[in-house]
């Protein structure tokens, strides 16, 4: 796929590029896996390394045999078109086998955090309803309790070398596989969001949509090509990620290189010097982490020629240290899980630090206010878009979809106000969900779980922004009476969190108080906590 040709066509699609944004034509039948799976052997890619990773490196050759022979295993196991199958897989070439072998057989994947705790996976199957479960051996320590609690599904799939393992079952499966028939508006696959409630909502997502943010955003703002060598931080199973390292690179026939561990600042700079990436796809909270390495450490970076980051406000500041520290750029943006990925975004040559960009060419934002109007320039309001990526509708939950999906438009629920030159700018969230490293985090789910501890008698989270100016959890806790304030209470109750939600959900800091700010029908005030905390003077 020539980069600078004006009319492209692929598998089911049309791509016309003579104007901004590209214009998609899709053919009837339209299966996502033709464009993104199937045409690269034929366009005489199959030798070019599609995936590296640390257990090796696939060929997009090897890539689509495998896919195809994946998408036959799961129909051997009994999966029907339609029927959905979770996924909790690490960052590795399975997920790409299992997610695309299955949308090939017209079964519908649905990858989920990684690192959810066997309570939460247990509420994804039962809403799913799925029938198929497939995990990485890792994660077995969660999943397999809530397998167990769930009473099923009928399938459990789990990657190892075993005689029921994914690998037995790709060896066993037939080679070839036909994509079956869809339609670009058809469902394909589903992630879930907690969105503003804190309960697991499965966005479901069609074949299009994919097609849409690799060509609107992963080329039409990045100008991504096949020469690219590209890295995301990010996980798969994470909207952003799942565009960052698999469809962008995929579109473009690029190469991605995937790692497995949970990104940390140490194997994320590791991983940027060994395999010599020419683009970087990290969050705010992690350039931070990175930064304080870089302090004393010195990779060579010189590979990357652009940095991206989304999932939460990127601080200007943390954008200027960065830039400072390494001479690089990072493109900050605004994308959700019903977006699938970036549709507000900064662009190489046109960066305003500290806001989130301007709206990616092929989509629509508006900002409206509490009286339904549209918000004029400095006005704050409910930031919404327009595009042909966003989700259909929300699985099982009518209430949540006709609250979010207002016709063509979905109300992201932030609050953006649009300065006079045109640039988007978060001004919080219009409700108290947190972003801790990019994802969401319930402050009541925290709450409940400290409640639950023998010393607590009533507690408040909220989000406060912490040195480099990325928000964080923190409490603060009413004890019981007989119980005193300790640095070893604090520490007591920082790993109660820890060992009973997922890993990110826990408070950076604990204020003891006598009592908690509420309304007068007893609702705690979080505002009111955020205010009075010391960090609300300081401008940065």
């Amino acid at each position: 796929m020539a980069h600078d040709a004006t009319r492209i066509e692929l598998p089911g699609v049309t791509v016309d590029r003579s104007g901004s944004p590209s214009r998609l034509a899709f053919g009837p039948g339209f299966n996502a896996a033709a464009p993104f799976i199937d045409r690269h052997v034929a366009e005489g890619r199959g030798g070019k390394i599609a995936i590296r990773c640390a257990a090796g490196e696939v060929s997009y050759a090897e890539l689509a045999a495998r896919v195809d022979r994946c998408g036959n295993a799961l129909l051997g196991l009994g999966l029907a078109p339609g029927e959905r199958m979770v996924m909790v897989v690490a960052d590795s070439p399975e997920f790409f086998y299992l997610f695309w072998g299955a949308i090939k057989a017209g079964i519908v994947p649905v990858p989920v955090n990684a690192i959810l705790r066997a309570a939460d996976y247990r509420v994804i199957v039962e809403d799913s309803a799925c029938a198929a479960v497939v995990y990485s051996p890792e994660f077995a320590g969660e999943v397999e309790p809530a397998l167990a609690a769930a009473g099923g599904p009928r399938i459990s799939v789990r990657i190892d070398g075993g005689p029921r393992g994914l690998a037995a079952l790709l060896a066993a499966a037939a080679p070839a596989l036909a994509a079956r028939p869809a339609d670009a508006t058809a469902p394909c696959f589903w992630l879930y969001t907690s969105g503003s409630t804190g309960r697991p909502k499965g966005a479901v997502h069609r074949h299009r949509d994919m097609v849409v943010t690799s060509e609107l955003f992963g080329r039409g703002v990045l100008g991504i090509t096949g020469d690219e060598i590209i890295f995301s931080a990010a996980k798969l199973f994470f909207a952003y990620g799942l565009g960052n390292a698999m469809t962008f690179p995929l579109w473009a026939g690029a190469t991605t290189v995937l790692l497995g561990a949970r990104p940390t600042a140490h194997n994320t700079l590791e991983t940027l010097e060994r395999y010599r990436p020419t683009l970087y796809f990290g969050v705010p909270t992690l350039y931070a982490s990175q930064l304080q390495v870089l302090d004393t450490a010195r990779p060579d970076l010189g590979s990357l020629r652009l940095c991206v980051s989304a999932g939460e406000p990127l601080p200007a500041e943390l954008f200027r240290r960065w830039h400072q520290r390494t001479g690089l750029t990072i493109l900050d943006g605004l994308g959700s899980t019903e977006a699938l990925n970036t549709f507000i975004s900064n662009r190489p040559g046109d960066v305003r630090p500290g806001s989130s960009g301007r709206p990616v060419p092929g989509y629509q934002v508006r900002i409206v206010t509490p009286d339904g109007g549209e918000a004029a320039p400095g006005e704050p309001g409910r930031l919404q878009v327009q595009g042909d990526s966003t989700a259909a509708y929300y699985w099982n939950n009518p209430e949540k979809t006709a609250q979010t999906m207002l016709g063509d438009w979905i109300d992201t629920g932030d609050t953006y106000l649009r300065d006079a030159d045109g640039y988007y700018r978060h001004c919080g969230r219009s409700d108290d969900m947190l972003k801790v490293g990019g994802l969401w985090c319930s402050p009541t789910e925290i709450e409940a779980r400290l409640v639950e501890h023998a010393d607590v008698l009533e507690a408040a989270v909220a989000g406060i922004p912490d040195a480099s100016g990325n928000i964080k959890p923190e409490a603060w806790v009413v004890l019981r009476s007989g119980a005193a304030p300790s640095d070893a209470l604090v520490e007591a109750l920082m790993l109660h969190c820890k060992h009973h939600l997922a890993p990110y959900k826990f408070p950076r800091q604990v204020h003891f108080v006598a009592e908690l700010p509420k309304t007068a029908t007893g609702k705690i005030q979080r505002y009111l906590l955020r205010s009075r905390h010391p960090s609300a003077a300081d401008p940065a």
